[in-house]
């Protein structure tokens, strides 16, 4: 039984979900996205846009996130840095202020955008790594799919709050609730849409007051002499060493692949809907709240098959709900419902499009969760905080390549639909992988490792 300390330190790193999480929900998929689409009024250049500003940010994360774990792992004090990515994400959603359509500046936006992005990124490498000390091996499981769940209910609510009272329709000017935007905020330059950005901003400043008030950092606080000479060579000596230890090897190409593609459904989701539906703020909006529910209930149910059969397992069924799901992507459009040619004006485009919504909040919400738990078995103890960070690498070395990917298809194409095909690839690449992992990590001891 869990101490009542113990319990107000899973609850305060809960709350890190909790306050990141409207950077993917209202930033990154389903409110400035679209946004984006009708700022520069074509979906295809939107999506090509956005690919690439998302890749460029994509860079910085892979080439900074182990080398940022592994001083973490030797100096200690992780707070610290927390801290200090918890500025550039409040700074970055800030700056979304300022995407006026009357005065747009496409590279300061987007610039803003990947400075919040990073900040998100590198606070969740040294959130995660406290995972390890909130309970045992076979608790985390369940802790993390409940973070998950909770960081879900997060989003939720703030997309609920900006649909209802501030994301003003293009031709209205109404919220989706027929009134005006909140604090007497100008629909005529969209003022309530684009205050998406400073409501992330407060959002989180305010909801991570119970994570730095509950949550303690059992490391030393103040870094030795060398720190980050001996983090380096550390982190060299464990990427030699990775060849030695070839399941935690194989999870780490296969989420590199899968977690990419998932992140690519996630980051073009919203524009896609814009630009080959049609769809307004307001509309990808509805489809946000329905694929955040499902995240929620399907992460909190994930956790708990997790401690049942394993992450393995689970990791696998994900997978191939999401091919499902990306496959009947690509044949969604405004003419057509899997090639197959639909009445001028139905509805069935949009119902399953909403339905691959479903499908995504769903799979999606239990991988994650189930991801990091399966590091957690695939690393060694010692070396957590390292361990998140190669899986930040992981996670980015390729998603960089794949947002980029899917802009340069766009660009050559001229079509959404053609342009999101690679996200089909690394699905398939990323579950023949996962078949090569161990279900409880290398046989080998970690303190052998060179």
């Amino acid at each position: 039984m869990a101490t009542a300390d113990v319990r107000k330190r899973i609850w305060g790193w809960y709350f890190f979900d909790w306050a990141s999480q409207p950077y993917a929900t209202l930033l990154v998929t389903f409110i400035f996205a679209p946004y984006m689409k009708e700022l520069l009024n074509d979906g295809a250049q939107a999506q090509t846009a956005w690919g690439f500003g998302v890749g460029l940010a994509g860079i910085v994360i892979a080439v900074l996130a182990p080398v940022l774990g592994a001083m973490a792992d030797t100096s200690g004090n992780r707070r610290t840095w927390i801290w200090i990515f918890s500025v550039m994400y409040v700074l970055g959603a800030s700056g979304l202020w300022f995407a006026n359509p009357d005065s747009f500046n496409l590279v300061f936006v987007m610039t803003s955008f990947a400075v919040g992005m990073i900040g998100m990124e590198f606070a969740t490498i040294f959130t995660n790594s406290m995972l390890p000390d909130l309970g045992s091996r076979d608790e985390v499981g369940r802790i993390s799919g409940n973070g998950w769940a909770f960081g879900y209910v997060g989003g939720l609510i703030a997309l609920v709050i900006v649909l209802a009272l501030f994301a003003d329709n293009a031709i209205t000017g109404k919220t989706f609730l027929g009134l005006d935007p909140a604090f007497g905020l100008d629909a005529g330059t969209r003022e309530g849409t684009r205050f998406v950005g400073p409501l992330t901003a407060i959002w989180y400043a305010v909801f991570m007051i119970p994570f730095f008030a509950f949550v303690r950092d059992p490391k030393p606080v103040r870094a030795p002499d060398g720190a980050t000479s001996s983090a380096l060579k550390d982190l060299a000596r464990t990427l030699r060493g990775l060849p030695k230890h070839p399941s935690l090897a194989a999870y780490l190409a296969s989420s590199m692949l899968y977690r990419d593609a998932l992140n690519g459904m996630y980051v073009f989701g919203g524009i896609y809907a814009a630009g080959v539906l049609d769809w307004s703020v307001q509309q990808t909006g509805v489809f946000g709240l329905l694929a955040i529910v499902s995240g929620a209930l399907f992460a909190w149910l994930g956790g708990r098959l997790d401690v049942r059969f394993g992450p393995k397992p689970v990791i696998v069924m994900s997978i191939i709900v999401l091919i499902g799901a990306s496959m009947l992507t690509v044949t969604i459009s405004r003419t057509s419902v899997m090639l197959v040619p639909v009445p001028e004006g139905s509805t069935l485009p949009d119902k399953a499009f909403m339905f691959v919504g479903v499908l995504i909040g769903a799979a999606g919400g239990v991988l994650q969760s189930a991801s990091r738990t399966m590091l957690v078995r695939q690393a060694n103890p010692a070396r957590m905080t390292e361990a998140f960070g190669l899986y930040a690498l992981a996670g980015k070395a390729t998603s960089f390549l794949a947002p980029m990917l899917i802009a340069a298809a766009t660009l050559m194409t001229g079509s959404q639909q053609i342009g999101v095909t690679p996200l089909i690839v690394l699905f398939i690449a990323g579950l023949f992988l996962i078949g090569f992992v161990q279900k409880d990590g290398d046989p080998a001891k970690w303190s052998n490792a060179s």
